[in-house]
């Protein structure tokens, strides 16, 4: 069954810390848009069995997922440096 990911949870982040932040970064605003959009396409190669989804696909939608965790991470980190 799939499960969708909780985007400020898995950073450490309320939801409201999590909305500020992006409020004050489009960048980050902008990463997040697509980590969302990512991980609704992993969820929909999820259900229902994917029918017609490859192991290969479902483990290249992951890993573009994770590369975007990974991008906001950054951008994070780089924001508690300032």
């Amino acid at each position: 069954m799939p499960v969708k990911h909780d985007l400020s949870q898995d950073l450490g982040f309320t939801k409201e810390a999590l909305a500020t932040l992006k409020d004050q970064d489009p960048h980050l605003a902008a990463l997040i848009v697509k980590y969302t959009e990512a991980d609704q396409k992993v969820l929909e190669a999820e259900a229902h069995n994917a029918l017609g989804v490859t192991d290969e696909v479902l483990v290249a939608l992951k890993e573009k997922r994770l590369k975007i965790k990974d991008d906001i991470v950054s951008r994070l980190d780089g924001q508690a440096r300032h």
